[in-house]
């Protein structure tokens, strides 16, 4: 009996599952799996998961659960998302940074034995063209999808860590969109800092985007997390003739302060959004109530919601800083996790649909119970869930757990390429 372990399908687009099987095991006894992922800047990441064999001496990871190990009930990838890192690497990281394929190596002991394979993750299907943009004040990266089109478009913001995010975009050109990674700050070009940035730009960039893709039915969507899901609320409600559809991860109801993300000369309390050339309201703003007392002085790791609920308080406040989103006409995707450590997302989107419905307007939610701050594609690993800030660098907590965070993340892409798909095939009658 030859112990083996094998992967199918061996390579494809990261958000496709894979089954994991391992044969030749005497019936009943034991073996172990690990899973070894190298990143960038020196990374490793790993887990570990150990199975009892079937009466054929077979283990499926597709439908059976570790008897030990990272992860604890059935779930095709957990080798993937529970992977932890165990060498750091050279520069922070937020789920996939990068659009090289991913090499995750498997190996498979038993008491005597040892069976290695290899499964390789895509974010750039094939045919899938790159091209840096820094034209007419726009800064990003455009993915076309093979063929020559229209294809319908997706505009994709980054949050408070800024650049630009490529990952997002690659797939979802790998999915038949036409995809900007649009950068607004810590990006070529554009200032290292959130402070000020003007909706204008946004508005200039969506212009460009059209004209420039001449997507499909004209259908431009917008998609951002964290205060990516922030401004395209409010982009929607400000230029609500510009967005097609939006999608906001993990979005904030009310307009906030440059927080982690600003310079630091000016402090994390100054503006961040201009229109017109004046700043706009937020939440701090001659705030009678918050402190971020709860979040400097707190217990390790730190959780900035606590800080914003103390400004929450002040209703007065709330209202001044809050997007109008009945001005919205697109419709609207909310995705958000319970257990947010950043903001309170569940309460947002709660006041973000209840508005919107109370204005007749299109509002869709996904709502994940247990899962924290960061909501991405799936099948990466969700066990980073204390990490240090790209900008500020204070370690905080994003909040969820491991396992909860990879079923939102597998849930939303689904949902989200299903409510492009509804939404765009809406644009096209």
């Amino acid at each position: 009996m030859t112990l083996s372990i094998s992967v199918t399908p061996e390579t494809d687009l990261i958000d496709v599952p894979r089954r994991i099987r391992v044969c030749g095991v005497p019936p009943g006894a034991s073996v172990t799996v690990t899973a070894e992922t190298a990143g960038p800047g020196g990374s490793l990441s790993r887990s570990e998961a150990c199975f009892e064999a079937d009466a054929r001496g077979e283990v499926d990871l597709w439908d059976t659960a570790p008897s030990r190990g990272d992860y604890d009930t059935a779930s095709p990838m957990g080798l993937v998302w529970s992977q932890h890192e165990v060498i750091p690497g050279s520069s922070a990281k937020t789920g996939a940074q990068t659009v090289q394929p991913i090499v995750i190596a498997l190996t498979a002991r038993s008491a005597r034995h040892e069976a290695k394979t290899s499964m390789v993750q895509i974010l750039a299907g094939q045919g899938i063209t790159r091209r840096p943009v820094q034209e007419d004040g726009v800064t990003g990266v455009l993915y076309m999808p093979q063929g020559p089109g229209p294809h319908p478009g997706i505009v994709i913001l980054n949050g408070s860590g800024g650049g630009m995010n490529e990952p997002r975009a690659a797939l979802y050109a790998s999915r038949g969109y036409a995809a900007l990674a649009l950068g607004f700050f810590r990006a070529p070009g554009r200032p290292d800092w959130i402070n000020d940035t003007p909706l204008e730009y946004f508005r200039d960039s969506l212009a460009w985007f059209r004209r420039s893709v001449r997507p499909k039915n004209d259908f431009v969507a917008l998609t951002g997390q964290s205060r990516g899901g922030e401004l395209v609320l409010l982009l929607a409600a400000t230029f609500p003739d510009a967005v097609s559809a939006v999608m906001a991860y993990v979005p904030a109801s009310c307009i906030h302060s440059a927080q982690s993300a600003g310079d630091p000369a000016l402090g994390r309390l100054a503006p961040t959004w201009t229109l017109d050339g004046k700043p706009l309201p937020h939440l701090w703003d001659k705030n009678r109530t918050g402190t971020y007392a709860p979040y400097d002085n707190g217990p390790e790791p730190r959780r900035h919601e606590y800080a914003l609920l103390t400004a929450m308080a002040d209703q007065a406040a709330v209202e001044r800083a809050r997007i109008k989103v009945e001005n919205i006409r697109a419709p609207v995707l909310l995705i958000n996790g319970t257990d947010d450590g950043w903001w309170p997302t569940d309460y947002h989107c709660a006041v973000v649909a209840e508005r919107m419905a109370a204005a007749g307007r299109h509002v869709e939610r996904l709502r994940y119970e247990g899962a924290g701050h960061s909501i991405l594609f799936p099948y990466v690993p969700t066990t980073g869930i204390d990490a240090p800030h790209p900008v500020s660098g204070i370690v905080s907590t994003n909040g969820g757990t491991a396992a909860a965070n990879a079923r939102a993340d597998e849930g939303s892409w689904a949902g989200a390429l299903d409510f492009l798909h509804r939404m765009q095939a809406e644009a096209g009658r």
